[in-house]
């Protein structure tokens, strides 16, 4: 399988490498002390302790092996390179909900530092796709679960 490219932003790129020393550093060697110790409790057959480091181990190694894929494969947006013109990866967009009347903003990033409770969507996500491409003053027609949300692009920033 080929592996995509994966957007980031900076702030998105540090965060990863900031959560990948992070692991690699301080959770395997907690993780290793806590094999160690469940190792002294004695017959590794019937020790839950041992089951349950070990199986956090796996799921550490697993994170470390996703994000290496991740920043080996992570292609920089640089902010001055976004255009206030139209929305890309990396662009600020103040949108208004047709339908409540509600303004939100989004930045619409890479899948991998999305992060909806920010304001962060993906630009695979519906909304993200939908506003790829559009300029201000253009209403978006958005193919969610529930049916359709209109919005009206207000406004791009970077």
């Amino acid at each position: 399988m080929a592996e995509k490219d994966v957007f980031l932003t900076y702030e998105g790129l540090k965060k990863l490498e900031n959560e990948l020393d992070e692991l690699k550093s301080v959770k395997r060697r907690d993780i290793a002390e806590k094999i160690k110790q469940s190792l002294a409790f004695g017959d590794i057959s019937e020790n839950s302790e041992y089951d349950q480091a070990k199986n956090e181990q796996a799921q550490l190694e697993e994170r470390i092996a996703k994000l290496e894929m991740i920043l080996r494969n992570a292609k920089l947006i640089d902010d001055e390179e976004i255009s206030t013109d139209v929305v890309s990866i990396g662009s600020k967009v103040l949108v208004k909900d047709l339908e409540y009347d509600e303004e939100m903003e989004y930045t619409i990033v890479g899948s991998a530092e999305a992060d909806p409770y920010e304001g962060k969507i993906s630009n695979e996500s519906p909304v993200g796709k939908a506003l790829l491409g559009r300029k201000k003053g253009e209403v978006v027609e958005v193919h969610v679960p529930d049916g359709i949300i209109k919005y009206e692009i207000l406004n791009i920033d970077r």
